[in-house]
């Protein structure tokens, strides 16, 4: 393989990579909202299927009883993210482990007003299918952190724009640490765990985002941009040369004639 097939080869997969994180970033950014404006939809077509609470303790994942969108955009992002190919072993490994939870999130309801008996693929107790769905999602936003912070972080480049993306990538780690943490807290308030996922989503999404370098002033500049290499000025200088001697003796031809 050719010097100049190696250079495409490795632009198409740096292309494809930067679809692939630009993808899962806006599915994550996309799920609480659609899953919102689903359940609304279900909930004013069947307002006697609702829960007196169910708004008050609203949930994504309690979304799942009255529309196909959790199901749908989580799977996605969840097939998405154990099919990327990363850099090295640790981000396929980090991103593989974060997919299966994901997917275990759909396939392991949650306990909600809406729960009955048993749910689920597996068709478990809401009790048992509960208690796997919050590991689940608890280690699911853990690995999405520990990636933004410690792997989107790492490269060899120094650029502006790269010190920017990774004090972003560090904020939005930490976000999605502190969303977990707000859970914890003794803090009531309407509908606080749906508030608390779609936090956490905007910042895993906008981790991949930028990741994906779909903000073009976050993006590294193209090589076009950088100044020109030694190599490049020397050859530069003798053509420059070569076409100034060449023009000398053309004069010095005329002279003679």
């Amino acid at each position: 393989m050719c010097e100049e097939e190696i250079v495409i080869t490795k632009r198409c997969a740096e292309s494809w990579l930067k679809r692939i994180r630009n993808l899962a970033g806006f599915l994550g950014m996309i799920l609480p909202w659609i899953a919102l404006v689903g359940a609304s939809i279900v909930a004013k077509a069947k307002p006697e299927a609702i829960p007196d609470d169910f708004w008050e303790t609203l949930s994504i994942s309690a979304t799942y009883y009255l529309t196909p969108s959790l199901t749908g955009i989580l799977t996605t992002a969840a097939i998405v993210l154990m099919c990327y190919k990363g850099y090295d072993w640790k981000d396929e490994l980090v991103t593989t482990i974060s997919g299966i939870f994901g997917l275990m999130v759909v396939v392991f309801p949650c306990d909600c007003s809406l729960a009955k008996g048993t749910v689920g693929f597996f068709q478990l107790p809401v009790s048992v299918s509960d208690k796997i769905h919050c590991t689940a999602a608890v280690l699911f936003f853990l690995l999405l952190a520990i990636n933004s912070i410690f792997l989107f972080t790492l490269g060899e480049s120094n650029t502006p724009q790269k010190r920017i993306r990774n004090i972003i990538y560090k904020v939005c780690g930490i976000g999605m640490f502190s969303t977990l943490i707000l859970l914890l807290l003794p803090i009531e308030f309407s509908a606080k765990i749906f508030v608390v996922e779609t936090i956490a989503l905007t910042f895993f999404g906008v981790s991949w985002l930028v990741k994906g370098q779909v903000f073009g002033l976050l993006a590294d500049k193209p090589a076009c941009c950088t100044a020109a290499s030694p190599t490049d000025v020397s050859a530069d200088a003798t053509a420059e040369t070569s076409s100034d001697i060449s023009s000398d003796a053309d004069d010095n031809q005329d002279v003679g004639c």
